[in-house]
C-alpha cells in the first residue's frame, strides 16, 4: 500500500421527524398455584386484545415479545424475631407490543382503553421511525460526504491532491431511533381525560466510518 495516505473519519448525521408510536405493555399476575397465575395472566392479556380491538386494532396487532414465570420468595418474621425465607407465589409476567404510524388522537384512545381494560398494564410509549433502514442508509451516504470534503480541506492546506480511494472502515453499531420525547402520565391521573396535543422532538442520530485515500 502507498505509504503516502490520508485516514479521515466521516461523520454522517440527521434530524428525523418521528412517523411511527411504539407502545410497550408489561402485565402480570401472581398466585401461590402456578396454573392460576397463567390463568389470571392470560385473562388479562385477552383484555387487553378486546380493549385494543375496540379501538380499531387487529388483534394480531398485539405483538407477544416475552414470557415467563418468576418464583418469587419473602422474608417472614417468626415467633423468635428470625427471619425465614418463605415461597410468595408465582408471577407470569407478559412483555407486549403496539406499533402503529403518528397519530396523536390515536394514542389517547388506546391509552384510554388500556387503562379501562382492567389489565392492570405498564405502558411506555416511544416515538420512532417506521423505516430506519433508509435513515442508516442517509446516515452512510452523509459520512462518506463528510470524510470527503474534509480529506479534500486538509490535502488542498497541506499541498497535495487525493489519489486513489483505497479503503473504508466501517464498525457495525447499532442506531437507536427514538425521540427524546417520552409520553408519560402518572397513575393518580385518569386516561379518559383530554389529552394535550403534542409535536415530538424529532430524533437525532448519528454514524461514522474511516476513509483512506492515496495523496499525491
Amino acid at each position: 500500500m502507498n505509504n503516502r495516505t490520508i485516514t479521515v473519519k466521516g461523520v454522517g448525521s440527521a434530524s428525523t421527524k418521528p412517523d411511527f408510536i411504539a407502545v410497550s405493555l408489561r402485565l402480570s399476575f401472581t398466585d401461590k398455584d402456578y396454573q392460576n397465575a397463567v390463568n389470571g395472566a392470560n385473562e388479562r392479556v385477552h383484555a387487553l386484545e378486546d380493549a385494543v380491538v375496540g379501538v380499531g386494532f387487529d388483534k394480531t396487532e398485539l405483538k407477544t415479545l416475552s414470557f415467563n414465570v418468576e418464583t418469587n420468595y419473602e422474608n417472614v418474621e417468626q415467633p423468635n424475631g428470625r427471619y425465614k425465607r418463605e415461597f410468595a407465589g408465582y408471577t407470569c409476567v407478559y412483555g407486549l407490543k403496539l406499533s402503529f404510524d403518528m397519530d396523536a388522537a390515536k394514542l389517547s384512545k388506546t391509552l384510554t382503553a388500556i387503562s379501562k381494560s382492567g389489565s392492570e398494564a405498564e405502558v411506555d410509549v416511544r416515538f420512532t421511525v417506521k423505516d430506519p433502514e433508509s435513515v442508516k442508509a442517509e446516515l452512510l451516504k452523509s459520512a462518506a460526504q463528510n470524510a470527503r470534503a474534509k480529506a479534500e480541506i486538509l490535502a488542498a492546506a497541506s499541498g497535495v491532491a487525493l489519489g486513489e480511494l483505497l479503503a473504508i472502515n466501517y464498525d457495525w453499531t447499532e442506531v437507536m431511533f427514538a425521540s427524546e420525547t417520552r409520553y408519560c402520565m402518572d397513575d393518580s391521573v385518569k386516561l379518559n381525560m383530554a389529552m394535550p396535543e403534542f409535536t415530538p422532538e424529532d430524533i437525532e442520530s448519528s454514524d461514522s466510518a474511516a476513509f483512506v485515500w492515496e495523496i499525491k
